[in-house]
């Protein structure tokens, strides 16, 4: 059985987990974004686990293509006033963010995860996380949100991705950290083409051949708009057809908008593959 210590909680992986997006930033590419609006951000979450969520990605700084990054005060009220008002609810809290104080803070507010794009690469990023339980997410991007979509270029994109992810695994190993806690992500539109992504997805499952779990987060990304024409807010089908295939592959973890509808697709497969 796959387990991931995750902070407070010890998941089990042998059934997919939904981690539904909650998203306190100012421009969320897909335009939910709730600008440090608390209680807002709460009724979506308690939203999100009604529907079927599992585990809750807080985000208070954009990582869309182009973005900016945010003051570092500021993220770190928006982040820990979420966690410290969601800390009693039986779900992991996982943390969106780059900034090692952010990464500190919100450990020491009740956090379970840390969701690092820049996979713990900023200078006091490992240290901030090495000691204790708190579950990490380790993911491939090609330079940083706001020029990763300028013309990214690769040899072998799966090649160089599992390799990055590797190295970074074993920095990680080195600071004391436990495979238990760790996932990988691909990284889905961070510094890809769509022909990158797509590549990525259809061999999702050489991720998982090293034994550590997978994230996948394609949710109304510009991968799933190339190939249905669909603008970001028309993008329900696809982006629950990209979550199942993900499944399909291997993934552990999907990151959604819409959790309802990953739920639905994945209680409908899990019947089919167990003869019902």
């Amino acid at each position: 059985m796959s387990v991931l210590q995750c902070g407070r909680f010890r998941l089990d992986l042998s059934a997919p987990k939904v981690m539904a997006i909650i998203n306190l930033t100012d421009d969320s590419f897909s335009g939910d974004g709730l600008r440090g609006d608390l209680a807002g951000a709460l009724a979506r979450a308690e939203q999100a686990l009604e529907s079927g969520a599992e585990l809750l990605d807080i985000g208070a700084e954009s990582t869309r293509p182009g973005s900016d990054p945010v003051p570092e005060a500021q993220e770190l009220e928006r982040v820990v006033r979420f966690v410290e008002a969601a800390r009693g609810w039986n779900v992991p809290l996982s943390i969106d963010t780059v900034k090692p104080a952010v990464m500190r803070a919100a450990i020491t507010a009740g956090a379970d995860m840390i969701n690092d794009i820049n996979a713990f690469r900023a200078p006091g990023a490992v240290e901030a996380v090495a000691a204790g339980s708190t579950g990490l997410c380790v993911m491939h991007m090609l330079g940083e949100p706001r020029t990763m979509q300028c013309n990214p270029e690769y040899g072998d994109v799966l090649a160089e991705v599992l390799g990055f992810l590797g190295e970074r695994v074993a920095a990680l190993e080195s600071a004391g950290v436990s495979r238990e806690r760790i996932v990988l992500d691909p990284g889905f539109g961070f510094g890809k083409r769509v022909e990158h992504n797509y590549a990525l997805l259809r061999d999702l499952a050489r991720f998982c051949a090293g034994g550590l779990p997978v994230l996948a987060g394609m949710s109304r990304k510009s991968m799933l708009g190339a190939v249905t024409g669909r603008a970001v807010g028309d993008r329900l089908a696809a982006s629950v057809a990209a979550a199942l295939i993900a499944v399909q592959r291997g993934a552990a973890i999907v990151r959604v908008h819409d959790v309802a509808a990953t739920r639905d697709a994945l209680a409908v497969w899990r019947a089919t593959v167990s003869g019902g």
